[in-house]
């Protein structure tokens, strides 16, 4: 059971509406003045959940990732941009000026950051047995929600401080004002570093298992530093920390059927998970404010168009169709293809009762499609409440990191850890690596196309590994005549805009500035 929002305390339950705000800062409450707070261990707890309730937010860093990537169209009506943003990133053609999924990201990811310095900036009010540990899921939280701003954003603003001689992301919420002395971090490389110190901090304190399947463990930890060590080409350290992931003896791949049920309700937060996103159905919300439902709205843009009659998926909106090459890449006999991709092929030329999305490929996201029997007992508007959880770090792409850690480092594992996840997707070692495939690294890169698709990452490694522009003028060449071509641009699309009112709400257009090739408008 997620037992998390049972937990939750009230003040953490009223969130602003967040298109209604009108100044940089109202991203997220204060909450109850610190004065008055901080006075046992169970507030110190309160504080910690609320910090974890902005986890549920980042369903709308997936709709953009997903689409982002090559391997998967954007969809949707095929009539009318019914997704704006959604299908302006698909195509890589998004301006400072969207907003809606944008936007989202950028607040709600603040927010989460804001609810963890909260605590921290209060780390020295009272001592308890066990406090350590929650200052070290705050460190982890903080850092989280960090790493998906740079991913998205780049060089971000933060509030930094020095503390024992090493550049620190301040323990010290942002409050109406700090905006005009915030500056963004010197680079990338920079802001990556910050989000290590976090992590370094937390991991000592972090036990190996946890009581509740929301609440982090070190394992989650380390496999974060060892992608943030990844993700600023830092190859030598990544092995490191993602060596002592595996070590850990903590998780395993799962096997045979419970792989192909791991992307259902019944194989959440199972011995692959290393950290799970944690959704339930049972506190709705409404359209004026869908990030305040406690369930994923993700899952329902990944389901056929109604009308849809199906005794096993529920209709949806139709988005996120893989492409005809991605499903190509996989062999017949890699089990990973089927639970990937959903086949709707000779359902659609049967002539049966089938909406067609825009750019449809006959494809769907098989491993975050809309259940019926998910959906029973769900509260409030149904699409909104989707209590399927979001596989966030799995321990088989923390296989795939440090194989790509340890062939850019000299490593010896590599192809070890690599064979692993492709004994599993074929269930024995027929097809192992061999040198006749080419490069190592290659072969890596693309075991986690397959591996991965359709969870979020695959944007992310084609930008930091330089081979975005590759993939997508390969994509162009590839698709149908009549889809429309995808032309990304070097040093501009490697990131996204800043939503313009940010700017404007922060007044930073001068300070921060846009980044770079987008227009002010």
């Amino acid at each position: 059971m997620k037992k998390i929002k049972k937990l939750k305390y009230i003040f953490f339950t009223v969130l602003i509406t967040l298109a209604a705000c009108d100044e940089f800062t109202e991203v997220d409450p204060i909450g109850p003045n610190a004065d008055n707070f901080f006075n046992t261990e169970e507030e110190y707890d309160d504080a910690l959940i609320g910090a974890y309730d902005l986890l549920q937010g980042t369903f709308w860093n997936n709709t953009l990732a997903v689409s982002a990537s090559d391997d998967f169209g954007a969809g949707g009506d095929s009539f009318n941009y019914d997704q704006p943003v959604i299908q302006n990133v698909n195509l890589m053609i998004q301006t400072p000026a969207d907003q809606e999924q944008l936007r989202s990201v950028w607040q709600l990811m603040y927010a989460g950051m804001n609810r963890a310095n909260y605590l921290l900036e209060n780390k020295d009010k009272l001592d308890f047995s066990g406090k350590d540990e929650i200052l070290a899921q705050g460190y982890f939280l903080r850092a989280f929600y960090a790493f998906e701003l740079v991913k998205f954003f780049g060089n971000i603003p933060l509030k930094t401080e020095e503390r024992n001689g090493v550049l620190r992301i301040a323990d010290a919420q942002v409050l109406a004002g700090d905006e005009l002395s915030m500056e963004r971090v010197s680079s990338i490389s920079v802001a990556y570093e910050l989000i290590q110190e976090d992590l370094k901090e937390a991991i000592p304190n972090l036990p190996a298992t946890q009581d509740q399947p929301y609440k982090v463990t070190k394992g989650a930890a380390q496999a974060l530093l060892g992608k943030a060590y990844l993700y600023n080409g830092q190859y030598s350290d990544a092995a490191t920390a993602l060596n002592q992931v595996i070590s850990s003896n903590q998780y395993q791949l799962t096997m045979g059927e419970d792989y192909e049920n791991m992307f259902l309700t019944e194989g959440e937060n199972g011995p692959e998970s290393v950290f799970e996103i944690q959704y339930t159905n049972v506190e709705g919300a409404g359209w004026e404010c869908l990030h305040c439902s406690e369930g994923s709205y993700f899952v329902q843009f990944n389901g056929p168009r109604s009308p849809y009659d199906d005794p096993v998926y529920a209709s949806g909106w139709g988005f996120f169709l893989p492409t005809q090459v991605l499903y190509d890449l996989y062999d017949d006999n890699d089990m990973r293809r089927d639970v990937t991709i959903f086949d709707l092929r000779e359902y659609r030329d049967s002539g049966e009762n089938y909406s067609a999305p825009r750019e449809d490929t006959g494809f769907y996201n098989h491993k975050y499609m809309p259940r019926k029997s998910d959906k029973a007992g769900n509260a409030s508007t149904a699409e909104l409440v989707h209590k399927n959880n979001y596989r966030a770090i799995r321990y088989a792409d923390v296989l795939l990191m440090a194989a790509e850690a340890e062939s850019q480092s000299g490593g010896s594992n590599a192809e070890t850890y690599l064979n692993l996840v492709r004994a599993r997707a074929y269930g024995d070692n027929s097809m192992d690596y061999t040198s006749a495939e080419g490069d190592l690294i290659d072969a890596i890169y693309t075991e986690r196309r397959k591996e991965l698709a359709g969870e979020g990452h695959r944007f992310f490694d084609l930008v930091r590994t330089g081979t975005a522009k590759a993939a997508f003028d390969a994509y162009n060449a590839n698709k149908p005549d009549d889809f429309e071509a995808i032309n990304f641009t070097v040093n501009k699309n490697e990131v996204f805009p800043i939503p313009r009112i940010e700017l404007e709400l922060a007044l930073a257009e001068d300070t921060w500035g846009q980044n770079p090739g987008y227009t002010s408008n």
